[in-house]
């Protein structure tokens, strides 16, 4: 292959420059990175901007019933994930003004790297492994799927998420994977509808 078919060649593939390997295939361990941030579409842009990451898929705001540290609190709180290789990004902007999992570990700061997350198809033995290790789930989320939080901050610098494996929580992160691993540079934030998706407003 000539110098100027491998560059042709290289203009046709997504810009993604935070991670240049091959996309996942089957199962994997940590999928996910996930970030705590002040302004969701300010980080958006900025990881868009820096690393070509993108598109970020973005979820609407929600309220999320959590058990934190023994005390059910509501929180509000807005999501937005995209796709390097074989990892998920997912940005996290809490509005809610309280304590919670997602705000223990930054003290004065706004946040920064906040989690990594693993799907588990044996998720109560997966718990026990982390607990019996000496690191306690500090939160879980209420809702039809197991998810948990476990403070593994001493060692690790991070908390670790713990998600129930199904098909379809499964299936959902691998297209998503394929919007990212296909992107074309267009519409870098994409605002999830139930149609598909509609741009920010600004």
């Amino acid at each position: 292959m000539s110098a100027v078919e491998a560059a042709e060649q290289a203009a046709t593939r997504p810009t993604n420059y935070f991670y240049q390997g091959d996309w996942p295939g089957g199962d994997y361990t940590f999928f996910q990175t996930a970030w705590i941030v002040d302004d969701l579409f300010a980080a958006m842009r900025r990881w868009t901007t820096v690393y070509g990451v993108g598109p970020f898929l973005v979820l609407p705001k929600r309220s999320q019933l959590v058990d934190y540290r023994g005390e059910e609190i509501e929180l509000e709180i807005q999501l937005a994930v995209s796709q390097s290789g074989p990892v998920q990004l997912e940005l996290i902007q809490q509005f809610s003004d309280r304590p919670s999992v997602y705000r223990e570990i930054f003290g004065d700061r706004p946040g920064g790297f906040h989690h990594v997350c693993t799907i588990s198809k044996a998720f109560e033995e997966t718990k026990a492994h982390y607990e019996s290790l000496g690191y306690p789930s500090i939160a879980r989320i209420k809702g039809p799927m197991k998810v948990e939080y476990f403070d593994t901050f001493k060692d690790f610098g991070h908390i670790t998420e713990l998600a129930e494996y199904s098909p379809e929580f499964f299936g959902a992160h691998v297209r998503n994977a394929e919007i990212c691993k296909t992107w074309d540079g267009t519409d870098p934030i994409r605002m999830l509808t139930r149609g598909g998706y509609r741009l920010p407003e600004s």
